[in-house]
């Protein structure tokens, strides 16, 4: 029994001398200085792209791609409905919607620049006002004096908004424009005679 104790005895003694072996072996390496450099985990930004489906004053306007903050999507441009997550539909179904934009605005400027065409062609549109002496005519004409003689003369419908007219007082003929489209501006012109 006496040889089991010593036994038990040497061998944890063993244990501990290779115990403090191994610190002693740590605690070298950790002198060496070895240069080892830990490099520090950041997070992650996430980050959304997003579509805006309304104007938001300081982020952009309406149909404009954006990348923003994962939470402030999360957190206040979903819940309001004021975005949406981009993904390959949408953008396919964006390119479509701009194609049809565009080939709209195209068509619209087309029917303008025809319809200046039949207002430059017309020669001049005839106003007949009460005489007063010498050349001076009672009141004046306004545009929408203009756009009534459109009307009966072509059957077209015209904003008196879009006419700009000179002063008209006096006999004589004068220049009118209609601005019919922001790119097409027509100039017809405006002949005033007395009864």
């Amino acid at each position: 029994m006496a040889s089991a104790a010593s036994t038990l005895s040497w061998s944890s003694s063993s244990w501990l001398q290779s115990f403090a072996g191994n610190t002693n072996e740590a605690t070298k390496l950790s002198d060496r200085r070895t240069g080892l450099v830990v490099i520090a985990q950041k997070k992650a930004k996430k980050a959304r792209t997003i579509i805006l489906k309304e104007d938001i004053t300081d982020l952009g306007k309406k149909g404009q791609l954006l990348s923003v903050k994962a939470g402030y999507y999360r957190n206040y441009l979903l819940p309001l409905g004021k975005a949406q997550i981009v993904t390959p539909l949408l953008l396919k179904e964006m390119k479509v919607e701009e194609e049809r934009i565009e080939a709209e605005k195209i068509r619209v400027k087309e029917e303008a620049e025809q319809l200046a065409r039949i207002f430059e062609t017309v020669g001049g549109f005839k106003v007949k006002r009460k005489g007063g002496k010498g050349k001076l005519i009672f009141g004046s004409v306004t545009p929408q004096d203009l756009v009534d003689i459109i009307k009966a003369q072509l059957n077209r419908e015209v904003d008196k908004r879009i006419v700009s007219l000179p002063e008209i007082r006096e006999v004589g003929e004068y220049i009118a424009e209609l601005k019919l489209h922001p790119e097409v501006t027509a100039k017809v012109r405006v002949i005033v005679s007395a009864n």
